[in-house]
């Protein structure tokens, strides 16, 4: 086997299974692995409890075990600037965020990549599903081999400028595995539970949290023909497609949110999960970031993800002067929602991806509802 020794790879740790088996991974295959806690939130509850301050000692745990060093580093205020502003401002213009890809562009693979070189590091390492591969002088990105845990959809913004950069060693295991490993291995994380939603807000209830940073404004509940069903909370409580928490009680299909008016402060529901107003046919992307060199002066052909976990749909992608482009679904689409991800695919090769920004029926916008 190689001496791989004098090559330093930092791991980025949460305190969770899949970064301690990545941390173990390499320490297996000979690297010089130094772990690091990233301390990006301050939440403490009422109690006095930080679970960030457990996870930190479930990552000295494990590199104990490990006989690796490990340090933490603090971007909390990076993390307020850069994500959370981020959120909130989403939010507010009525759209529905994912900070998770937004802490992966600024944070994750930017500032903390910085922090890690200037420690000396050859390499970063994350706990991420996704594969990287050189081909043809050319480093892509790839989806995980586990469809399930595949975590692409959430890298499409980080630059490809680094991806020579980044290793994830996850990506040809399936999760089943990775516990296994843990397991084999005794480690302290062997059996702690995946953390579930987004980071900052935890196990705490999402519309209590959100009311805490935003005023609601509540408002009228209507159909797209104007007939009041009842009254909505603030806007910024529901997405597009979402069927819980309307309260419209009487017979016949269920409702769902298919638009809003901010100008009004109108929630539009209609009955009926296959609803017209739930179906468009294209969109507008816009941070549009590419991780391979394509010709995109020509239509492009591939697949995209509107959702995480969501099959592969076909699309036509046009780039416009500007690097927004516009996408055109082969099949109309259900509850496309601005504010979230786009991401394109050939095959299991990441291409890149984008916001959503406007939504369309037969080049009609669908935020200019009723």
């Amino acid at each position: 086997m190689e001496d791989r020794s004098n090559i330093r790879v930092v791991v980025g740790m949460s305190g969770g299974v899949d970064s301690s088996v990545t941390a173990l991974l390499l320490k297996q295959q000979g690297y010089d692995v130094v772990g690091i806690f990233m301390k990006n939130w301050d939440d403490t509850d009422e109690f006095g409890v930080c679970t960030a301050t457990q996870d930190y000692e479930d990552v000295a745990r494990v590199c104990n075990q490990l006989d690796i060093p490990y340090y933490s580093v603090n971007f909390e205020s990076k993390y307020w600037d850069k994500v959370f502003q981020y959120f909130l401002d989403e939010y507010k213009a009525g759209r529905t965020p994912n900070p998770d890809v937004m802490c992966n562009k600024e944070i994750k693979f930017k500032a903390f990549l910085d922090h890690a070189v200037g420690l000396g590091a050859d390499y970063l390492a994350t706990g991420h599903y996704a594969q990287v591969r050189e081909k043809d002088g050319q480093v892509e990105m790839l989806r995980g081999v586990d469809d399930n845990k595949d975590q692409t959809y959430f890298l499409n913004q980080i630059s490809k400028d680094i991806l020579p950069k980044i290793m994830f060693p996850l990506g040809g295991l399936a999760k089943r595995e990775v516990r296994e490993i843990a397991e084999e291995h005794d480690l302290a994380t062997a059996s702690k539970k995946d953390s579930t939603g987004i980071c900052f807000i935890g196990e705490r209830n999402f519309k209590e949290f959100l009311s805490e940073y935003l005023p609601a404004q509540p408002g009228e509940m209507q159909t797209l023909s104007g007939e009041v069903k009842g009254r909505h909370d603030g806007l910024m409580y529901y997405t597009i497609g979402q069927r819980q928490g309307l309260g419209i009680g009487g017979s016949g299909d269920p409702w769902f949110v298919v638009g809003k008016n901010l100008t009004d402060n109108v929630l539009y529901v209609e009955q009926g999960f296959h609803h017209e107003a739930l179906y468009s046919d294209e969109l507008l992307a816009v941070d549009v970031n590419w991780l391979v060199d394509r010709d995109l002066t020509q239509p492009l052909k591939c697949t995209a993800k509107f959702r995480y976990r969501q099959k592969d749909s076909g699309v036509t992608v046009h780039v416009n002067e500007d690097g927004t482009a516009n996408v055109k679904f082969d099949e109309p689409q259900r509850a496309i929602t601005p504010g979230q991800a786009v991401v394109f695919y050939e095959g299991d090769v990441c291409l890149g991806g984008g916001t959503i920004d406007e939504v369309y029926r037969e080049q009609q916008p669908l935020s200019h509802l009723g």
